[in-house]
């Protein structure tokens, strides 16, 4: 569904920049940011993080990646 919506000229600058940015439309932005919205306002959002990383094979063994990464700053 298409709605209007005024934006300030400076928020719409920044909707470009970061659109352009990530490779995405300034409308696939705003989707996100309202499915954001969302889920942190009906408190789902803790139910959609959950699992978020577990197709990602560049990481390997957790744990492992975990302690790398602290490793490096302590």
């Amino acid at each position: 569904m298409r709605f209007l919506a005024d934006i300030p000229d400076d928020d719409i600058q920044w909707l470009d920049a970061l659109a352009a940015g990530q490779g995405l439309s300034r409308a696939e932005l705003v989707r996100r940011a309202v499915a954001a919205y969302r889920a942190d306002v009906s408190g789902d959002a803790i139910d959609n993080a959950f699992g978020i990383w577990k197709g990602r094979d560049d990481i390997g063994d957790g744990l492992k990646y975990q302690r790398r990464l602290r490793g490096k700053r302590e």
